[in-house]
């Protein structure tokens, strides 16, 4: 039972030494691509290649100096590079030319992971749900028994909710996927188009079409909305396993491991505390939206009220959501699926979720809809009231035929196969 998840992987995409090494990544691009044009030489290409690299209490001694942490970079880098080719490093270029550009590769980077993770879940939901293709269970609305579903079913919907997040992140990962190297406000003015278009393609991104010194923030609001609405999708299934583990319903529970403790205080307890989890940290998720969404309104061709933001969002929200679908997994494969206490809660004041069946009898042998409801209704009203038995009320009114056909569970599987069969299952 203990989760597998790879938040030291994806922390260090985040972190410092990685962050300098996705500028070096962007700057070594944009001379291969000066050198594919034939502007600089391939002596010059090899040299750069083979010198260029940085180190971090070097460059923290400069930033405390120019308080310019790019600019601290690149000194650090020249001075390894030498004078002779470090006027070709960063031409034409602009801080954010790297920033920005950089900080798409650590999210695809980030987002592969993320990726993976969410195969896992899909994958661990496909698994559950045939395995409780025919269990039988209530349906509930308002949190009140409704009608007979099998657990698989109710599985299948969250499936098809992680099935829409994956598209929906898959597409938010390849608006964001893009670059830029257009120089300052994005005129080209100091840099040719054909530059952003080769550096891009080495890197494996694609040219933001228009951009201002920046690229817009929109892109990452919506990157981030993907992830929030991933973490509401598992917070969806992780309250249905809340209610589901009360003792008022205990139809599931979390796998509870030995040697695990629920209370200091009282030793019986086995709380949902995985999906109490999960709840919270969903709320974060969405907190870091708003902030991505303001994010989105900047002066002019740039400002940096985003960028002081997006250094705690982006590294929190996509290591907050690799967790999250780690730990949604573990609850997944060791859920506890409790049968006995599904069918006694079916059973309930006399099987009362088998109302609708009964209502539609009485009207096929010639009652109007209104008389049978009141008839069905106050059967139904009765036994709840007093604990009583539905299923002997509505003898008075229906043949022992009737009541058998009425009451007969296999009505709610008859097309669970069709279904199921949506989803290739």
């Amino acid at each position: 039972m203990i989760e597998r998840y790879s938040r030291e992987e994806i922390s260090k995409i985040w972190s410092l030494q990685s962050k300098f090494s996705y500028y070096l990544k962007v700057e070594l691009a944009v001379v291969e691509a000066y050198n594919k044009l034939n502007l600089v030489s391939d002596e010059a290409l090899l040299h750069i290649k083979n010198t260029a690299k940085f180190d971090l209490k070097r460059i923290d001694e400069i930033e405390r100096v120019v308080q310019h942490d790019v600019i601290a970079f690149l000194t650090s880098v020249n001075e390894n590079v030498g004078e002779k080719y470090s006027g070709l490093i960063h031409k034409g270029l602009t801080s954010s030319d790297v920033i920005d550009t950089a900080f798409a590769l650590q999210i695809k980077a980030a987002s592969e992971i993320i990726l993976k993770d969410l195969d896992e879940v899909i994958s661990s939901l496909y698994e559950l749900a045939k395995k409780t293709k025919h269990v039988l269970c209530a349906g509930r609305s308002h949190g009140i028994g409704a009608e007979v579903e099998t657990f698989g079913f109710k599985i299948l919907n969250h499936l098809e909710m992680f099935n829409r997040a994956k598209k929906r992140f898959e597409l938010a990962l390849e608006e964001i996927s893009t670059g830029q190297i257009s120089g300052p406000v994005g005129t080209y003015s100091n840099i040719d188009p054909e530059i952003e278009k080769t550096a891009l393609e080495i890197l494996g991104l694609k040219p933001a079409k228009i951009s201002t010194q920046i690229i817009a923030r929109d892109i990452h609001a919506n990157y981030i909305s993907s992830l929030a609405i991933m973490a509401c999708a598992i917070e969806n299934f992780a309250v249905e396993i809340r209610h589901l583990q009360r003792w008022e319903v205990a139809e599931v529970e979390e796998g509870f491991s030995k040697g695990q403790k629920g209370s200091s205080a009282m030793p019986h307890k086995k709380n949902p505390v995985k999906s109490e989890n999960l709840t919270g940290l969903a709320r974060v998720l969405r907190g870091n939206l708003t902030i991505a969404m303001e994010n989105i309104v900047l002066w002019h061709e740039r400002d940096i009220s985003h960028s002081s933001a997006e250094r705690v969002i982006f590294p929190d929200s996509t290591i907050l959501i690799d967790f999250m679908l780690a730990r949604l997994k573990n609850i997944i494969d060791n859920l506890v699926i409790k049968e006995n206490s599904m069918r006694k809660n079916l059973e309930k004041y006399g099987e009362i979720m088998f109302s609708q069946s009964c209502l539609l009898r009485l009207t096929e042998l010639g009652m109007t809809r209104e008389q049978a409801y009141e008839i069905v209704q106050k059967e139904a009203l009765l036994a709840f009231n007093n604990n009583g038995n539905f299923k002997e009320g509505m003898k008075k009114h229906l043949s022992e035929k009737d009541i058998e056909e009425c009451f007969n569970y296999n009505n709610y599987l008859k097309n669970i196969d069709v279904i199921f069969a949506k989803f290739n299952l």
